[in-house]
């Protein structure tokens, strides 16, 4: 998708559930697709126009792992170039790593989008202030460790099963299934698009 930069897996992130935490199991004792992706709170380092690719930008993001990652995202002519640098963004870290236009991106930031009057309007969703770079984001009653192999969320379709469910409310908070993206410091939003698809 256009608004979505495609990326790779690690390990979970600052404040990853602990072995004590409560687990979202499915009917067959496995985790929820939720609670096995790994959603982070990121910081945008740096940003810049891919030299290869007019719709598409690179950009150095913090997601807690010590040194940051290279992110790919389809937002150039729909996000300015300014507005993404030092933005605190929402990263998927666990999705296969994927080449685009010659540089592979490592994860993937998140962006509430809609169609309006033959416009697309896109937002990044943005962490509140205060919430660590590497916060795993949180969704209640999907507690549980995030899965680490980037392959196994590839083949069992983790992030295809969940995609669909991700929206904005009517006050523009980030949610799964109507479950906020939870941090340490608040919920997860955007600016003003109301009921948008998160992807």
């Amino acid at each position: 998708p256009a608004a979505t930069a495609r990326g790779a897996g690690a390990k979970g992130g600052a404040a990853a559930v602990g072995a004590d935490a409560p687990v979202a199991a499915t009917a067959g004792g496995e985790l929820s697709e939720m609670s096995r992706l790994d959603l982070r709170v990121g910081v945008v380092l740096e940003a810049s126009k891919h030299p290869d690719a007019d719709n598409l930008y690179i950009e150095q993001v913090d997601c807690g792992d010590g040194a940051p990652r290279t992110v790919v995202s389809g937002l150039a002519g729909l996000v300015p170039l300014e507005q993404l640098q030092g933005a605190r963004v929402v990263v998927v870290c666990n999705l296969k790593p994927a080449t685009m236009k010659g540089v592979e991106s490592r994860a993937m930031v998140l962006c509430a989008s809609e169609e309006k009057d033959g416009t697309r309007l896109v937002q990044l969703v943005t962490p509140p202030a205060g919430a660590p770079p590497g916060e795993r984001v949180a969704f209640a009653g999907h507690e549980g460790p995030a899965e680490t192999n980037p392959n196994a969320v590839k083949k069992k379709k983790l992030w295809e099963a969940v995609a669909p469910e991700l929206r904005t409310d009517a006050a523009g908070v980030a949610t799964y299934r109507g479950i906020p993206f939870q941090t340490s410091h608040g919920a997860c939003r955007v600016t003003s698009l109301a009921h948008a698809q998160i992807k």
